[in-house]
């Protein structure tokens, strides 16, 4: 696994072109938009989406963990995509798999589900979570962070792309891990989800994510 890394407040975070953060210091995977059970959402009203981009998305988390052998997973929203269907009948089987690591999810527009639902599959929810200097949001926007106690916000919601440019008259637009000297927005975890792209200012840091050869390159 190819990582690259960024140091924000004397911690260090690994980037993964598996669209995830490892945070060094705490052990921790930083992960956002994952939309568990959207491609079930879809065949449920009759779209035949294959289940294997499901199977992918969640085998890639669990790959992730294993290779770091986290012991925390934070999702910064859109854990899930709508309401329970079979594909999150088979999320609660994978989670026995891994009941050693504790799962933090700070809920999202998408995640609809009961509580009881989440408490079952244990699934600590929030509406936001502060950890030292560090707090997660799923979206940036519901946070004023002039005035927000917090040093340094994580969040989702957006999708994130950059576009980049090829040649004279060709642009590539890519999913992209996006730093401002006050917050982060992830790219989606799932790979069966749009991209935006946003707009960068002078100072911010930006990393494309380039799947054909498995690496995140810093743009700006």
């Amino acid at each position: 696994m190819r990582l690259t890394q960024h140091i924000i407040y004397n911690n260090v975070f690994h980037l993964s072109s598996s669209r995830s953060l490892y945070w060094e210091n705490e052990n921790t995977i930083i992960v956002s938009d994952l939309h568990f059970g959207k491609t079930g959402h879809f065949r449920k009203h009759g779209i035949p989406i294959p289940q294997d981009i499901y199977k992918e998305d969640i085998y890639r988390l669990l790959n992730i963990i294993t290779y770091h052998k986290a012991k925390r997973v934070i999702v910064v929203g859109d854990m899930f995509h709508s309401s329970e269907n079979e594909e999150l009948s088979l999320f609660k089987k994978w989670r026995k798999e891994i009941p050693h690591v504790h799962i933090d999810l700070v809920k999202g527009n998408h995640d609809i589900l009961n509580n009881s639902w989440y408490a079952n599959a244990d699934i600590i929810t929030h509406t936001e979570l502060t950890i030292g200097e560090f707090s997660f949001i799923h979206d940036i926007t519901d946070v004023d962070t002039s005035k927000s106690h917090a040093q340094y916000y994580f969040s989702g919601h957006v999708h994130p792309a950059v576009l980049v440019q090829l040649g004279s008259k060709q642009q590539l637009r890519l999913p992209c891990f996006y730093f401002s000297n006050r917050h982060a927005i992830l790219p989606a975890f799932s790979k069966f989800s749009g991209i935006a792209a946003i707009d960068v200012m002078r100072n911010d840091t930006v990393y494309a994510i380039l799947d054909t050869d498995n690496s995140c390159i810093k743009i700006q």
